[in-house]
């Protein structure tokens, strides 16, 4: 038996929040941890706070675990020092199903909620041509290949063209965008074709390959999305594509969570009570303990 090919990543995400005056009462759910998956096991993670404050975890609805925390004495800085190590497996070769299987009754139970669309866009002149070359597909896994190519060379990949939450016609008014927006227009088309597909947070190693031992790169969060696929085994699995780099994802990848779209899975979300002003240093540091991929460089 040919043995697996396993990969191993410390991961550091730091942040920090400062306030111009004291606030309190500030309570965050944090979605940073890795996924426990067949091709995927964390080996660590500990999440360290400044003001220090009690954990609570729990699973969310979709089963990514959430930390959740409150600092009720006044502070005027958070500190959130996340850091994890864990071990991934590449991912295997996608099933090739026929558009028959997607419409069995079996595909549709599991697909559920995630074959309807979050945000209606239907008619926007933006999808026209969009529709049509998708529409072309032969398979159901052309068609993730063929969305996958296709966005990132109809849309700019541009920082700063939108918020985290700018609806999907600000996408398609503007023509660019970053991964969140290509994989929310990405989950629009697989949609509207009848493949069942949700948004993935994770982490993506990004790199020039130029180092011979152990590398480390900043990177940041990133998004890609899942898609139901049936096999020939009568059930289905989840295929990742990453449509801002254009093909299936990679043992590079590092799953946290998934959901309907970004706001089912952001990495930090909270609230404080007081009247300060605040600001973000975020950093997200990924270390890779193997030698380096040649094909591991990509957009995060």
């Amino acid at each position: 038996m040919t043995p697996v090919s396993e990969t191993n990543f410390e991961i550091r995400y730091l942040s920090r929040y400062s306030y111009d005056q004291d606030v309190v009462d500030n309570l965050n759910a944090l979605r940073v941890k890795p996924a426990t998956l067949p091709r995927q096991r964390v080996e660590e993670f500990s999440v360290r706070l400044s003001p220090d404050a009690r954990q609570q975890r729990h699973d969310d609805y979709f089963g990514t675990e959430v930390v959740e925390f409150e600092i009720a004495r006044p502070h005027h800085e958070l500190v959130i020092d996340v850091r994890a190590r864990v071990t991934t497996q590449a991912p295997e070769a996608p099933p090739q199903p026929d558009w028959e299987a997607l419409e069995a009754p079996e595909y549709l139970e599991a697909g559920g909620e995630f074959l309807f669309h979050t945000e209606d866009v239907t008619g926007h002149p933006a999808l026209d041509g969009l529709l049509a070359e998708t529409a072309q597909s032969g398979t159901p896994v052309e068609l993730l290949t063929s969305v996958a190519e296709l966005i990132p060379s109809r849309f700019e990949y541009r920082r700063g063209a939108t918020y985290v939450d700018s609806p999907l016609a600000a996408v398609l008014d503007g023509g660019a965008g970053v991964c969140q927006d290509f994989v929310h227009l990405a989950l629009w088309l697989l949609r509207h074709h009848g493949i069942a597909a949700r948004y993935v947070s994770g982490y993506l190693f990004s790199s020039d390959g130029s180092a011979p031992e152990q590398e480390s790169v900043e990177v940041d969060t990133h998004a890609w999305l899942e898609a139901l696929v049936p096999n020939s085994r009568g059930d289905s699995v989840w295929v990742g594509v990453d449509p801002t780099n254009q093909g299936l994802t990679t043992g590079q990848h590092v799953k946290i969570g998934h959901g309907r779209h970004y706001s089912d899975v952001p990495p930090i979300k909270g609230v404080y009570r007081g009247m300060a002003e605040s600001s973000l240093d975020a950093s997200v540091t990924m270390t890779r303990l193997e030698g380096p991929d040649p094909a591991a460089s990509a957009r995060t």
